[in-house]
């Protein structure tokens, strides 16, 4: 008997060592590190092209419901926003398609020297500097150099559709040698040890097709900027999220390469405009 309980003791001895070791890596078994399920999900239509009732949407005057873009509170992110008829009424066309493993990866619940990671969410606006389905194409093609590995979680191709990539839980590799200059200081994590630390382990990347003018361009510094529909769907897609108002932000705001200027000529006012438009926090929060 005294044989038999040791033996018991040994194994759940060595169980309760490889939970804590498959803790150790990624943030799927914690919840707590990344709030993933702050971010969009993929909200799936039934119709493959824009309603007549998107197009009523898309002519219609937004009425501004919100005068500043930085309202919402910093961290810890409170879950209190809630979309609206508008955003209902809004059905914008959608794609999904794979990405090459190689192209994104898990978030990490550390970083390379041990530490917790607890960044909370932020979204980043990307543009896609070359037409949607060349990006879509670099997306699926398997890269070994870990320096051109790329990936969105979601891109929005010219006439609004929006193609979803990669799940929120998963780690896009949207941003290089990245920092986010937020309410709560500069947040960044370095997960590679061959790699510059990057915003990558916390953000949802969003990236918009480039106006046909300037695809193929990459010295690009201004254009036509985007449609009407590319910023309702942008919009309609933030909604969806908890991610506050300060925590949203461009490529070229987190960059440290000083290379990346995209999106070029984004309006932030037209976009937080239908954004306030598409989701609002509760009567008395402001």
């Amino acid at each position: 008997m005294l044989i038999f309980l040791l033996f018991a003791t040994l194994i759940l001895v060595l169980f309760a060592g490889k939970a804590t070791q498959s803790q150790d890596n990624t943030a799927a078994s914690n919840p707590e590190v990344i709030a993933w399920s702050d971010y969009p999900k993929a909200k799936l239509q039934i119709a493959k092209n824009p309603s007549a009732e998107s197009q009523d949407v898309l002519k219609s005057q937004v009425k501004k419901s919100q005068p500043s873009p930085s309202i919402a509170p910093s961290q810890p992110v409170a879950r209190y926003y809630r979309t609206t008829e508008a955003f209902k009424r809004y059905r914008p066309p959608y794609e999904i398609t794979h990405v090459d493993p190689s192209n994104y990866g898990e978030r990490y619940a550390k970083d390379i020297n041990g530490l917790p990671v607890r960044n909370q969410p932020i979204v980043v606006l990307h543009e896609t500097s070359n037409s949607a389905s060349s990006a879509i194409n670099f997306f699926q093609t398997s890269h070994d150099n870990e320096n051109i590995q790329a990936s969105y979680h979601t891109l929005i191709k010219l006439d609004g559709t929006v193609v979803y990539l990669i799940p929120p839980e998963k780690r896009a590799f949207g941003a290089g040698n990245s920092v986010f200059d937020g309410p709560n200081g500069s947040e960044t994590v370095k997960t590679n040890p061959n790699l510059p630390p990057s915003v990558n382990n916390f953000a949802y990347h969003v990236s918009l097709e480039t106006p046909p003018e300037a695809w193929g361009d990459k010295q690009a510094k201004n254009h036509t900027g985007y449609t009407e529909a590319q910023y309702h769907s942008l919009a309609w897609l933030i909604a969806q999220s908890q991610v506050p108002d300060d925590r949203i932000t461009t490529h070229k705001a987190v960059d440290r390469s000083r290379q990346k200027v995209d999106p070029i000529n984004f309006d932030f006012d037209k976009f937080f405009e239908l954004l306030h438009n598409y989701r609002q926090p509760p009567r008395g929060i402001q």
